[in-house]
């Protein structure tokens, strides 16, 4: 099991919404963002609860690897092995 805690950041104006979270527990931070939006004293949107839920569900460490894989190099710059 990783011992990763993911982060989830939302800043609203002069409020900030900070979410950390291991992977075992991605379903009580799913239950907390609905808990957050559903609050009307708070700030936090459904809108920002839907935008954050689809985050933390593409966010397992388990996909960080392929994640990587598939990501574009910032720069080909020519090697010296590449003369």
């Amino acid at each position: 099991m990783n011992d990763d805690i993911n982060v989830l950041a939302l800043v609203k104006g002069r409020e900030r919404y900070i979410f950390l979270y291991e992977d075992s527990q991605r379903a009580e931070a799913l239950r907390t963002l609905g808990r957050f939006a559903s609050n009307p004293e708070l700030s936090f949107t459904w809108y920002d609860a839907a935008v954050l839920s689809q985050k933390v569900r593409n966010s397992s460490s388990e996909s960080v690897p392929e994640m990587k894989a598939s990501l574009p190099r910032r720069m080909n710059l020519p090697q010296p092995s590449d003369d």
